[in-house]
């Protein structure tokens, strides 16, 4: 009997359930959910990276000891990005993220130096040491930039849950505390593959041209 008495009441909370549920009630934490796991891809990527330069660098230092300012540059540049943290509790910190992103920029760039004077030592570019690593930096980096495109594609839907009915209204009472989240903004030298233009590697740079005499007098 007093299960059956209970009845409406427990009727009454599923359909209270079943009611906000169907109003979007967990649509902005579960989507919040989402760019927290998409950071986390992102996160695991560059890591990757920044796992693979130690040895990329031993192996150039190898064949190129004199070109010590580059290799020195890019250890920098790694310990530098690998100081600068991005968690989910800076995920709505755009000052945050730009210095993360402007320490992984300024790796992404030495990062090209360092492949472009492999074109000076022919031993080195066919180290199968050096190919190896190059192969696995290549494709981490096509792995960032997937995984960078994935979260900031959960931003958007995210953020647009938190501007549009019916989630603005949940924003605005039941989860007040949930804040826009920050994609990462696009560059043109921003994490991406480093790009190496080879055309004037190791080609001396042209003469100053004289200029023409002054006229003698008469």
């Amino acid at each position: 009997m007093t299960f059956l008495k209970s009845m409406p009441k427990i009727a009454a909370a599923l359909g209270v359930a079943l009611m906000l549920a169907g109003c979007g009630v967990n649509n902005i934490p579960t989507k919040d959910q989402a760019v927290k796991a998409r950071l986390a891809d992102v996160q695991a990527s560059y890591q990757r990276r920044a796992d693979l330069i130690p040895n990329l660098v031993n192996t150039v230092q190898g064949y190129a000891r004199q070109e010590q300012s580059v290799l020195v540059a890019v250890t920098q540049a790694r310990a530098s990005a690998t100081q600068v943290k991005l968690d989910a509790s800076t995920i709505t910190d755009p000052q945050a993220f730009a210095r993360f992103q402007q320490a992984q920029d300024q790796l992404s760039g030495v990062l090209g130096r360092l492949m472009a004077i492999s074109e000076q030592y022919p031993d080195l570019k066919s180290n199968q040491n050096f190919l190896a690593l190059q192969s696995q930096l290549e494709g981490t980096e096509n792995r960032i930039e997937i995984a960078r495109r994935d979260y900031n594609a959960a931003v958007q839907d995210y953020n647009t849950e938190l501007v549009t009915l019916p989630g603005s209204l949940w924003a605005a009472t039941v989860y007040r505390s949930y804040k826009q989240a920050t994609p990462f903004a696009a560059s043109a030298a921003a994490q991406t593959a480093p790009t190496v233009n080879f055309d004037n590697v190791g080609v001396p740079p042209a003469p100053p041209v004289p200029a023409p005499a002054a006229p003698a007098r008469p």
